[in-house]
């Protein structure tokens, strides 16, 4: 038996900064959540095609945590990373910071972990490296990743006896 490949938490690093313009926000000059929310999307399935190199698939948006708003004017940025790995799976971590671009102060805007699928060319589940923590930051993500996944069985356990009972074909 080969050993599994590993990858660097690192070599996943995926960074996109943006301009929040008028366009992108609502009523009270903050960015809109969902427009947020697309963005992370983008910057984590591309973080998690660096860990797989094959195609990849949301299998959950775990959580997005506002906890600043983002106003008209200012830069995001998003910072994401692999986090921990199962056989196929990958927990990614987006980072969100937002920047008054006049006086330079930036805050932690939100928070968020999704699960990605790695695909094969059949569209099944396909193996992936093992991811390697390196930093004291990165460390933790890892170590904690193993109770966040325990709640999100737990979680999509719920969700699948929620839509059973919402099921009447």
């Amino acid at each position: 038996m080969t050993e599994r490949p590993t990858k660097k938490m690192s070599e996943t690093l995926t960074v996109h900064t943006t301009h929040v313009l008028p366009p992108d926000t609502n009523n009270h000059g903050t960015l809109f959540g969902g427009k947020l929310m697309a963005y992370i999307d983008n910057v984590a399935s591309i973080t998690a095609t660096k860990m797989a190199r094959s195609p990849v698939v949301t299998a959950s948006t775990d959580s997005v945590d506002f906890i600043k708003p983002i106003r008209v004017g200012d830069a995001v940025k998003l910072e994401a990373m692999v986090t921990y790995t199962g056989r196929s799976s990958m927990e990614i971590f987006v980072k969100i910071t937002s920047e008054h671009l006049l006086t330079g102060k930036k805050s932690i805007a939100a928070l968020s972990f999704l699960t990605f699928v790695a695909l094969n060319e059949q569209g099944q589940p396909t193996q992936i490296p093992m991811v390697v923590p390196e930093t004291e930051e990165e460390r933790w993500l890892n170590d904690t990743a193993k109770v966040r996944a325990e709640h999100r069985k737990r979680r999509k356990k719920e969700s699948e006896q929620l839509a059973s009972y919402f099921s009447h074909d």
